[in-house]
């Protein structure tokens, strides 16, 4: 397969049979990204329910995440080889079939089971919905197809959590899967109407028959699985088992850092890949695919980490917390179509740097929080956040991804939602472990001035202690000397984790600052030239 092809001319407007496309591919692939995250909020009452632990319970969101990555980037290979049709509807009920098996399961590694393949089964919509809607706007029209599948990916993991927690408080913790099977089954409907296997017919109807002839890359599936597993295994619990002191979380990296370069080795070398690398020649998908992986590492970040802050210092509840991020997410979502629509005239570079800028705009008013900050310091950095994103999620699939067709666009596909994925996978690792650490040293270094010989603490102290007895005389449970010591060791604490907070705020200003060095080495693809050259 070639690293790219050419593509048809542009057509004007948005045509019946691709608007049922879009909607049928974005509710599929809502389904899958919301539950990603819908699950989170509704662990508490999982483990009550279930008489699970928290490392247990775990197991539930695990499962499901290294299930997902590792079908991704194999998604393209399999829709070739079963029929892209076949494959996406019998994906979809299968998705729905596990679903209810996961509302009905009557104890915790039942419902594991369920959402490992639960997520494999997810992992096809991804990748699959894109390359649909893709290929209904192909040529200059592809930003506006990457705009409308965006608006599913930027928003879906926004709504899972406040989602989830309505769904939890009102009708329990199986309703946040039973919910799947009415859209689900519609999903399927308007898949077995709408969804065709035109990939498969035209001029690239020879390289899907070879595809389909070609023998099974067995070694190659086999070290993906192991590999790719084994990493997300790792990125997902290593945190937890204090990473390299654990001897699984060790076992494991060993295991992935053979098995993956002996993946991509074995896959460069072979006929018939399972997943074809050769496409890294063409070399925007290599910047594509380091933009995408930063792009997943801060917005799965950001969505880690602000739920902290905003329980931790402003005292707000699930809801609450799911709410900061709706009004960016739609101004988001409402600003996809209007870049979609300004990348047939204009280089899609100038929205990148846009959206880097912008962003780390954000990110340095996160930077700056305080324990004082409140609901409006955080509402404002998130908005401007939605903007960022929707101008850099859009030109970096409609540059990469619209220089592809055939098979070969089914592969990128998978490739870039692997990236993005992963890259949110490691930056959740990595910026939860910098976290922890800044803030022990936050308190150690903060704990030095506890002292009677502190003029700051000794005003404070008296204040305090005054306020204890007060509180002491009036309820008559607490002792006032113990209440004043646990006030001043949560204050100390509170403080420690505003400075973790923005000191890993810093970092991911500086990342995503790196992150936009790609755009130095990307060139206007022809496919997105001025309507002259289309010609």
């Amino acid at each position: 397969m070639t690293k790219t092809q050419a593509v048809a001319p542009p057509q004007s407007g948005i045509t019946r049979a691709a608007f049922l496309v879009v909607l049928t591919a974005g509710l599929a692939s809502l389904l899958e990204i919301v539950d990603t995250s819908i699950v989170n909020v509704a662990i508490p009452t999982m483990m009550g329910n279930l008489g699970a632990t928290l490392d247990e319970i775990g197991w539930v969101v695990t499962g499901y995440i290294i299930s997902n990555a590792i079908v991704l980037p194999i998604s393209g290979w399999l829709g070739n080889r079963f029929g892209r049709r076949k494959y996406y509807i019998t994906c979809i009920l299968l998705f729905v079939a596990t679903s209810v098996c996961c509302g009905l399961a009557p104890n915790l590694w039942t419902l594991v089971l369920c959402r490992v393949v639960q997520g494999a089964a997810g992992g096809a919509l991804l990748p699959t919905s894109q390359a649909l809607i893709q290929e209904m706007f192909p040529g200059r029209r592809s930003g506006i197809g990457s705009a409308l599948y965006g608006m599913v990916v930027i928003i879906g993991p926004t709504i899972g959590p406040p989602l989830g927690g309505y769904l939890t408080d009102h009708f329990g913790w199986r309703m946040i899967f039973n919910i799947n099977l009415p859209l689900g089954l519609l999903a399927a409907f308007l898949a077995t109407l709408y969804i065709h296997d035109h990939a498969e017919e035209g001029e690239h109807a020879e390289a899907h028959q070879k595809m389909k002839a070609a023998p099974v890359d067995s070694l190659g599936l086999a070290l993906l699985i192991v590999g790719v597993g084994c990493l997300q295994f790792v990125l997902e619990r290593g945190r937890a088992d204090d990473w390299f002191s654990s001897k699984l979380i060790m076992a494991f990296t060993i295991v992935a850092a053979i098995c993956i370069p002996a993946f991509i080795w074995w896959e460069v070398t072979i006929e018939h890949p399972i997943v074809d690398l050769k496409l890294f020649r063409y070399p925007g998908l290599i910047n594509g695919t380091f933009m995408m992986a930063c792009v997943g590492g801060m917005l799965y970040g950001l969505i880690f980490f602000i739920p902290i802050f905003a329980s931790t210092i402003l005292g707000l509840d699930a809801g609450q917390t799911g709410n900061l991020f709706t009004p960016g997410a739609l101004a988001s979502g409402m600003m996809m179509p209007i870049i979609g629509f300004q990348l047939q005239k204009r280089d899609p570079r100038l929205f990148m740097v846009w959206g880097i800028g912008i962003t780390d705009v954000a990110l340095l008013m996160i930077a700056h929080f305080t324990p004082q900050s409140t609901y409006w310091n955080l509402f404002w950095p998130l908005m401007i956040r939605g903007l960022g994103m929707a101008a850099l999620f859009i030109p970096i699939n409609a540059m990469v991804l619209g220089g592809f067709k055939g098979p070969a666009l089914g592969q990128a596909a998978g490739i870039m939602n692997l990236s993005r994925q992963l890259g949110g996978s490691l930056g959740i690792a990595l910026l939860s472990t910098m976290f922890g650490n800044a803030s022990d040293a936050a308190y150690d270094h903060l704990r030095q001035y506890i002292s009677p010989l502190t003029m700051g603490f000794s005003q404070w102290a008296r204040g305090a202690q005054g306020m204890a007895y007060r509180f002491s005389n009036e309820v008559g449970l607490y002792n006032p000397d113990t209440l004043m010591v646990k006030e001043a060791y949560f204050r100390v604490k509170k403080q420690a984790f505003v400075m973790a907070f923005d000191q890993m705020a810093w970092v991911m200003v500086i990342g995503f600052a790196v992150a936009g060095l790609p755009i130095l080495f990307m060139k206007k693809p022809q496919h997105m030239g001025n309507p002259a050259d289309a010609h």
